[in-house]
């Protein structure tokens, strides 16, 4: 085997992909735990990787982003209680990118909503228990919803090429398939939904594996459909969701920050008339404003690797904040990253000096996302 999971594990507690033995044919270097789960992280090195997902197409293994089913009678009722996202406007055969928050509004999870009927929802989960916190909220709700985990696998199609594999694999169907919607088949058999989704600002495509038995049976067929069009088994690429814009959980949000000082109002419909948890909450913070920001960073110097730990950011040498992600980026040649800021250093502009691994660097505040803000690639 390339790579031994005793490294990082003891017994049989972590759960393994149903691709997991293609992904060490593959080659596949290293793992990391998410969602109680093994997570192929690199089969190159990371900037190969990057080239790869930019020029062609990409496979992840995500079966980490562990599915939460909502349904039930008052499925509808209670998904709008979970998110502030006003989803009055999310048809069948739709999704959408949502919050979850507590009542303080905390982001619980920021997980990709799948709607499949009118009371039933899938959210994909980033690494965090959703299970538990949707089920404790059910049990109090009074409603007449049904929380559970589905054991689902999602694959990432991911870059420039990644529709012309998709087609080859089905055909017409995928023609006029819009960003976020999706649709349900079944390929030599094997039963997926299909979805216009991804984690890169590339254009994309999820591949959601719904009998766990056929895992090695999608993964070579995508592969085999991938060949002629030079596709490769990737992680999840840091640098190009850093140029993107992309948040990760848990790093670049947690429980402790709030949609406004993330930059995402945008998903905060303070006028819904449903009821939903954190709305006083997040209605104090939207009048009063959010005492810190997360900021773009232009980071001086020679290339940095992708940051392992916060560093701290400061202005004359005052302690003002920390960098959550980093990393240099090939195409833009510099550094860039996330800093939480004090809301009145936030404007671009503002002169910071980041405490990295290899030691101070100058740093600038500059607009999120770096590349492609409109999101072309991505939509096409």
């Amino acid at each position: 085997m390339t790579f031994d999971p005793a490294l990082v594990q003891r017994g049989a507690r972590l759960k393994r992909s149903p691709y997991f033995e293609c992904t060490q044919r593959a080659g596949c270097r290293g793992y990391t735990v998410y969602n109680h789960m093994l997570l192929p992280i690199c089969y190159d090195d990371p900037v190969a990787e990057y080239r790869k997902l930019l020029e062609g197409v990409t496979l992840w293994d995500v079966s980490v982003e562990r599915n939460v089913e909502i349904s039930g009678p008052d499925g509808a009722r209670f998904m709008e209680l979970l998110t502030p996202r006003d989803l009055s406007k999310c048809k069948v055969g739709e999704g959408r990118y949502v919050l979850l928050v507590d009542p303080a509004g905390g982001i619980v999870n920021d997980p990709v909503l799948l709607r499949l009927a009118e009371n039933r929802f899938w959210l994909a989960c980033a690494d965090s228990d959703v299970l538990l916190w949707a089920k404790g909220i059910a049990l109090n709700s009074g409603l007449q919803v049904d929380v559970r985990e589905l054991d689902v696998a999602p694959l990432q199609l991911q870059g420039p090429k990644s529709r012309q594999v998709a087609q080859a694999l089905f055909g017409e169907r995928l023609s006029g398939l819009g960003y976020y919607a999706f649709f349900e088949t079944r390929l030599d058999d094997i039963p997926l939904i299909v979805t216009r989704t991804g984690w890169t600002g590339e254009l994309g495509y999820e591949l959601y594996l719904l009998d766990p038995s056929q895992g090695e049976r999608l993964w070579n067929r995508v592969m085999e459909a991938g060949k002629p069009f030079g596709i490769a088994a990737t992680g999840p690429s840091d640098i190009r969701r850093i140029e993107a814009g992309i948040l990760n959980f848990g790093i670049d949000m947690t429980i402790e920050n709030n949609p406004y000082e993330i930059g995402m109002e945008r998903l905060v419909d303070a006028g819904k008339p449903s009821d939903f948890i954190g709305k006083d909450a997040l209605r104090q913070i939207r009048e009063k404003g959010p005492s810190r920001r997360l900021v773009g960073l232009d980071i001086g110097g020679a290339p940095l690797d992708l940051n392992m730990t916060r560093w701290p950011a400061r202005i004359q040498g005052r302690a003002l904040g920390h960098v959550t992600s980093a990393v240099h980026s090939p195409r833009l040649q510099k550094n860039i990253g996330y800093a939480y800021v004090p809301v009145e250093h936030a404007p671009e502009g503002t002169r910071v000096e980041v405490e990295t691994s290899s030691g101070l660097r100058q740093a600038t505040v500059v607009k999120m996302p770096f590349v492609d803000p409109a999101r072309v690639a991505a939509r096409s």
